[in-house]
């Protein structure tokens, strides 16, 4: 018998595919503070798994960190509708990133 450790943030239905198998495991509900720490820690993973990703990966790994992203906005109140909302705003105020602009510098006046 071998025991892998985890303490990681998992989807709500691992459990469920880890009895299917007919494995043992320990799981716990975690505090609001303890959540936020550990979807911090999973977008971190994430992101990681992002810039390693092949190219037919890459969908899934962007939909992973959404997914990360929306649960962390969840838990401050803000509601997918409203991110989508302040983004398409600032994309129009502002611009997306498109045109691939690097700013190198800017000479202030004095």
């Amino acid at each position: 018998m071998t025991i892998k450790y985890y303490n990681k943030l998992v989807r709500d239905k691992i459990p469920a595919v880890i009895t299917k198998t007919g494995s043992k495991f320990e799981t716990k509900v975690l505090s609001e503070s303890e959540y936020i720490e550990k979807l911090n820690e999973k977008l971190k993973e994430e992101l990681e798994e992002f810039y390693n990703a092949t190219l037919d990966e890459t969908v899934g790994e962007i939909a992973d960190i959404l997914e990360v992203l929306y649960a962390l906005a969840d838990t401050k109140g803000i509601s997918v509708e409203e991110i989508e909302r302040v983004r398409l705003q600032k994309k129009q105020d502002r611009g997306g990133f498109k045109d691939r602009i690097l700013l190198k510098h800017v000479v202030e006046k004095n």
